[in-house]
């Protein structure tokens, strides 16, 4: 797996019971942040582990195959800073 930049995060638990992590990714060439949605709880070092996969997975995925359709998280938002 590639190294990322250091990730510092923060956590909310929403009305629903589930919790939103927002996290930063400080990177010199390419800073981000996103949203991470946890319908369990879970320590800190998960929930980086957790968004170190989901970034590896964007990164094996073709957007733009026919054949194998990237099929939408909406539990994982990932945006340039």
């Amino acid at each position: 797996m590639e190294e990322i930049g250091k990730i510092s995060l923060t956590q909310k638990t929403l009305p629903s019971g589930n919790c939103q992590v927002k996290f930063f990714i400080e990177d010199e060439q390419k800073p981000q942040y996103g949203y991470l949605l946890v319908s369990e709880p879970k320590s800190v070092g998960e929930i980086i582990e957790e968004i170190k996969n989901r970034m590896e997975q964007r990164k094996m995925c073709n957007p733009f195959s026919v054949k194998n359709p990237v099929k939408e998280d909406h539990n994982f938002y990932l945006y340039s800073a």
